[in-house]
């Protein structure tokens, strides 16, 4: 018998002879890598031009720059040198520092089909330089958050944590779509590198130390999710804050909005904070919105951007992050609104004014459309939602906001006020002079 391309290993058991047939090498890494790029495909992409036409600045590195679509950015130079050194910092731990160079490109030549299949554009560069530049970003991430969790390991002056705000725009950069490694890169590192004694965590956790105070919600339910597998750093922030309520369906409408927080309060419709911790989970029930408190600071507004950019890239048919931003866009249409939310400790902001709070959730929803909202129930809940207020106190709440923003309105209200003040003398009058004339 003839096998074309395979081996063949024969045995005896007994009377009967087995034959094993494996296939050639080639075949195997055909189909892994087909494999590969399927499940790969795709999760780390770019933003789409009518997101990014929003803010661009919002989804660009300002300050480091992970991965082959910002590498070598003009501006970026300096924490290049940084990476080099965290870089040998790390694997300069064990004595052999070639032993370490060696493991680790070893690991990395492993999966850098499988890297190269997780961008969405093709990056034209050499395996040697594409190896390189998956060495150093990762040796950076891990080497950053194990200085982070482990101060002895810092040395002193080191600029990433002596210069004031540098971790916070670090933090914000490595959340940014088109700045990202794919997770298993750093996973495979982290299972090379040589690691100090003093590191106990999982790289998971390492991570979730790093990235805690910038993601909003609560930590404790943010450490349990940040363990679940991922893309990418980004992908697992999302995981993060994704509902725990199934989603249920609603009617098909093109409103995917209700009125402001302070139109709604003058319904009759109650607004409190939610006992939930969990970002996404808004209840409607028996008139009262239920909504989680949500921590305002300078870099919210890039993270929600980043991760809207991130499901539309994805193609989720419901997309969660887009659908709560559009939520609170729409409770959230002045100042008032604003300061009603921070009155019912649902808005907690930091270093950002009313004004601020309002855009942030206002640009990201420009140049979006919201095909299928997570809260599509909510809003019909809403909607329907019968007020025991009469209708006469609710034209007076709208008359009354409209007195305060509107100087016209206000000039008209108090002519109309002297009008009936003269109208009311003029009757007192008439009536007076009739009875004393009767009299």
């Amino acid at each position: 018998m003839e096998i074309s391309d395979s081996s063949a290993r024969q045995t005896r058991n007994g009377d009967h002879i087995s034959i094993d047939i494996r296939h050639g090498d080639h075949l195997l890494t055909s189909i892994r890598r087909k494999m590969e790029t399927i499940s790969c495909s795709h999760s780390i992409c770019r933003v789409k031009e009518n997101i990014r036409n929003a803010d661009e600045k919002a989804y660009i590195p300002d300050k480091v720059s992970i991965g082959p679509y910002h590498h070598g950015k003009q501006g970026l130079e300096t924490m290049e040198e940084h990476k080099w050194r965290y870089m040998y910092a790390l694997l300069s731990r064990k004595p052999d520092l070639e032993a370490s160079l060696d493991d680790c490109l070893t690991a990395l030549r492993e999966v850098e089909h499988r890297a190269r299949a997780c961008y969405e554009e093709d990056i034209n560069v050499t395996d040697d330089e594409f190896l390189q530049m998956m060495l150093v970003d990762g040796c950076f991430i891990i080497e950053l958050f194990l200085k982070y969790s482990i101060k002895s390991l810092r040395r002193r002056n080191d600029p990433v944590f002596t210069t004031p705000g540098m971790l916070f725009d670090l933090r914000s950069n490595l959340m940014l779509l088109e700045n990202q490694i794919p997770l298993f890169i750093l996973q495979r590192l982290f299972e090379v590198v040589p690691t100090p004694k003093q590191c106990t965590h999982s790289l998971a956790t390492l991570a979730f130390r790093f990235f805690k105070y910038m993601i909003p919600g609560d930590p404790q339910i943010h450490q349990q999710k940040f363990n679940q597998e991922g893309n990418h750093i980004l992908d697992l922030i999302c995981h993060c804050l994704l509902p725990t309520y199934p989603r249920v369906p609603g009617t098909k409408s093109d409103q995917k909005h209700f009125r402001c927080a302070t139109e709604l309060q003058a319904a009759g419709i109650r607004i409190k904070r939610a006992r939930t911790k969990n970002l996404l989970d808004i209840k409607f029930v028996n008139g009262v919105l239920e909504i989680p408190n949500v921590l305002i600071h300078q870099y919210t507004g890039s993270l929600f951007k980043n991760l809207i950019a991130l499901e539309h890239c994805s193609g989720d048919s419901v997309q969660h992050i887009t659908s709560y931003v559009f939520l609170m866009k729409s409770l959230i249409g002045s100042d008032e609104d604003v300061k009603l939310l921070k009155k019912k400790d649902i808005l907690t902001n930091y270093d950002v004014t009313e004004r601020n709070v309002a855009e942030l959730f206002e640009k990201p929803c420009k140049e979006l459309n919201l095909n299928e909202s997570y809260y599509d129930r909510l809003f019909e809940q809403v909607k329907g939602h019968k007020s025991t207020r009469t209708t006469w106190h609710l034209r007076y709440e709208e008359i009354k906001r409209s007195y305060r923003r509107n100087p016209m309105v206000r000039l008209v209200v108090l002519v109309s006020i002297w009008a009936f003040c003269l109208a009311l003398v003029g009757t007192l009058v008439s009536v007076l002079a009739v009875v004393l004339h009767r009299f």
